[in-house]
């Protein structure tokens, strides 16, 4: 009997650790087995702090996702990375090259080369193939065959700050599973949520999530920038709580009950009212709430207001990164926001009457076989990281259980077929997806 094969990804996230496990059906449609939500334990703006804590989170999310799973286990998994360590920059490698057609393996070398020197405190986590230069010709697709001297590559690189990616990993393997690979937050958002259109003539994405938000600007195709910036919808929460003085917790079920980034959007005379210390102290477990207070009432607008002053400063933080990529203007497929921090009521209106240009909220989408539950966007770094795995299955390095990665010929040589792939916009998700014919299993290498 054929061994069943599951593609498991997890999100590690600041306010919860999500888990899809799915199979590719015979037909080509991804078959969701299985998702997991735990509250996030031990990770503060991506990063984890506490691996124990993080390690827990991690298993009860895992142990949900897999009770579904008739047969087998969970072995190996994708895990989605974020935080203010990681960084990128584009880079250029050159080949000179006896006159003749160009291989794949001259595709192979070049791609060896652009990998950044080893350094003991950083980690490379995508070394991703833009675009060639061919003789000094410029946006080559795929070189294979043409006849050049000098054969250029442009990639865009991702790494991450060792010890912070060896924690990551660390808080998966302890639950027994091995790590097939980590993948971008904003990278595995953008794989569930864009159009090939929106990545070709350009688009930006920001994935906001409870600690960071997660930026990522595609062109021609391909990723030419992404960022990370330590701040997200926990930064709402807390304005609220502070502006209406109740816990945490409190302040962010109003917050997604009642709150609203544009007050305008709110009937002036309607009013909402705010929790008692009893209310409070009983929802918290709290068996002496103390001395009796009196429920508060207030206008629903001015409830509203901190929230729209944070998700303003939220929106040029966003913006601000244009010019750090290098673009003078919003690319033209416009701002595509995603993640928890997405669903805030208004949010998409404000950002439109802010920056000037097409604004959406996006949310995995377009998905043959994905049930109703993961169409949310909270949930696309998850689905997207799945849809990574399948489409990506054996590219990039694998980690071990003490944190080291760790890449073989097999890998590179799916590298290589990785940036052939990209380079000639091939993209067998988005096909089989949608509910194509293709092969149950695309291959890339």
């Amino acid at each position: 009997m054929a061994k069943e094969i599951f593609y498991t990804a997890v999100d590690v996230g600041s306010t919860k650790v999500c888990t899809v496990v799915a199979q590719v059906g015979t037909d080509g449609e991804l078959k969701v087995l299985g998702t997991g939500l735990a509250p996030s334990q031990g990770v503060q703006k991506g990063r984890i702090e506490n691996v124990d804590e993080a390690r827990e989170s991690v298993y009860q999310s895992l142990q949900e996702g897999q009770r579904y799973i008739s047969r087998g286990i969970i072995s190996g998994v994708f895990g989605v990375i974020g935080g203010s360590h990681i960084s990128s920059t584009n880079t250029t490698a050159a080949l000179d090259r006896a006159a003749g057609s160009i291989t794949s393996q001259d595709l192979r070398q070049l791609l060896e080369s652009s990998y950044p020197e080893p350094e003991p405190t950083r980690e490379t986590l995508h070394v991703i193939p833009t675009g060639y230069k061919v003789d000094g010709l410029t946006g080559v697709r795929n070189p294979v065959g043409l006849h050049a001297n000098q054969l250029q590559l442009e990639s865009h690189t991702v790494s991450g700050d060792a010890a912070a990616v060896r924690n990551t990993v660390k808080a998966l393997t302890a639950n027994r599973v091995s790590v097939t690979g980590l993948v971008l937050q904003s990278l595995a958002s953008a794989e569930a949520t864009l159009s090939g259109d929106e990545r070709e003539i350009g688009v930006m994405l920001a994935d906001i999530g409870g600690g960071t938000i997660d930026i990522a600007i595609f062109r021609y195709g391909s990723p030419r920038y992404t960022a990370v910036i330590p701040v997200g919808g926990d930064n709402l929460t807390r304005d609220l709580a502070v502006a209406t003085r109740t816990p945490f917790r409190v302040a962010e079920e109003m917050k997604l009950k009642w709150g609203n980034a544009m007050p305008d959007l709110v009937r002036p005379d309607e009013e909402v009212v705010l929790p008692s210390a009893q209310d409070v102290a009983q929802a918290n477990g709290d068996p002496d709430p103390g001395p009796v207070s009196p429920r508060r009432v207030v206008r629903r607008q001015t409830l509203c207001e901190p929230l729209h002053l944070r998700s303003m400063e939220l929106l040029k933080l966003i913006m601000s990164h244009i010019p750090q990529a290098g673009l003078r203007q919003l690319p033209p497929g416009g701002l595509v926001l995603t993640g928890g921090g997405a669903e805030m009521a208004g949010l998409s209106q404000l950002a439109e009457a802010t920056i000037g240009g097409p604004v959406r909220v996006a949310y995995p989408d377009g998905i043959a076989g994905l049930p109703q539950l993961l169409k949310k966007p909270g949930y696309s770094a998850a689905v997207g990281a799945v849809l990574w795995g399948i489409r990506y299955q054996g590219a990039g390095p694998s980690y071990s259980g003490n944190g080291r990665s760790r890449k073989g010929a097999a890998s590179e040589k799916a590298e290589t077929a990785k940036a052939e792939a990209r380079s000639a916009g091939w993209n067998p998700i988005r096909r089989w997806v949608k509910g194509s014919k293709e092969p149950a299993q695309p291959r890339v290498g």
